[in-house]
């Protein structure tokens, strides 16, 4: 997989976020899904790859989808003019063309479209189940375990950073089925930040120093933790789940998967073992990491994150994509 497609992507991300961007704050979560979705495949479809989607979105909330098993890319296109390059590269997908389409819809932080792209084979093909999490930065990857205490895990994080427990900042959905886990985290003293949505864009910023977050715990879903350990292997920090299977449905839809280890922790490198990987997401609303789409009289703005992980290379692109007219004036 050429390391040139990561611009490709980022033309993905940047269209999808600035589509679903003019609905913000109308309300209209499913509205806003729709319309990132139509824009991502609009434009994933001018992309000289052969893709596979292997992660989609959607599906819980019957929301629309790029599904699961969809080919996408110039090769499958119909209605892409001009001649089609002769070779095509082989890509497995994994995308949420709106991750917080709640947040989308009130104009709260932190939404931001999102795709991750590996050589075929390098994305695991996650059932649409919840999944216990634990994200990490690079400091704290080796001392920390899915199954050891909250205390235990907190005072590993703290020593990793020469921190106190009481410095740590720990991102958590706010979710009823979190009561224990909040009241566990509080006893230790550590800080909580609760959000309604989002818990991918929280995992990236547990792995970028400076972003004031230091962990993420909890349980979401499983397509989003693949898209975490994505961005994992491009920014070395770590990703911890394992799937909740607590029905026989579930148990069908894993075997469905190839997956029969119900009780298996995935690390990063299990969740996306591609030798190749590209992550991008561009903001739609403002957060910790980028800013969301700013609309002006000649154009639009976009904040985004390109990730790889061979070459390691992350670059944060400031775009702006100019209205096509003689008078049109760059705004800095």
């Amino acid at each position: 997989m050429d390391s040139d497609l990561s611009l490709e992507f980022l033309r993905v991300v940047e269209q999808a976020a600035i589509a679903c961007a003019r609905t913000m704050g109308q309300g209209d979560r499913h509205h806003s899904d729709q319309v990132a979705v139509e824009a991502m495949r609009a434009v994933m479809d001018t992309v000289a790859i052969d893709g596979t989607i292997v992660i989609g979105e959607g599906e819980r909330d019957e929301a629309p989808m790029l599904y699961i098993g969809e080919k996408v890319g110039m090769v499958h296109a119909k209605n892409v003019k001009g001649p089609k390059p002769v070779r095509f590269a082989e890509v497995d997908i994994a995308v949420d063309p709106l991750e917080g389409t709640n947040l989308c819809a009130t104009g709260a932080a932190n939404a931001i479209a999102v795709l991750a792209a590996s050589n075929k084979g390098g994305l695991l093909h996650a059932p649409d189940l919840y999944m216990e999490k634990l994200v990490v930065g690079p400091s704290s990857k080796d001392h920390v375990s899915l199954d050891a205490p909250v205390r235990e895990n907190l005072k590993a994080i703290a020593a990793c950073l020469e921190r106190t427990v009481e410095d740590l900042v720990v991102i958590v959905l706010d979710r009823p089925r979190h009561e224990k886990l909040i009241q566990d985290i509080r006893a230790t003293g550590a800080r909580i930040r609760l959000i309604g949505d989002g818990d991918l864009s929280a995992g990236i910023s547990a792995a970028v120093v400076g972003t004031g977050v230091h962990a993420v715990m909890g349980t979401g879903g499983a397509p989003e933790g693949v898209l975490t350990a994505a961005a994992m292997r491009c920014l070395n920090g770590e990703i911890f789940a394992r799937l909740v299977v607590s029905k026989p449905e579930h148990e069908a839809r894993c075997r469905a998967m190839g997956i029969t280890d119900f009780k298996k922790v995935y690390r990063s490198k299990d969740l996306a073992p591609g030798d190749q990987i590209i992550f991008a997401a561009t903001g739609v609303t403002d957060g910790t990491l980028m800013r969301g789409v700013r609309f002006f009289g000649d154009g639009t703005r976009t904040s985004s994150v390109i990730m790889q992980n061979d070459p390691r290379l992350i670059r944060f692109v400031d775009s702006i994509h100019v209205n096509p007219a003689s008078d049109v004036k760059i705004h800095f």
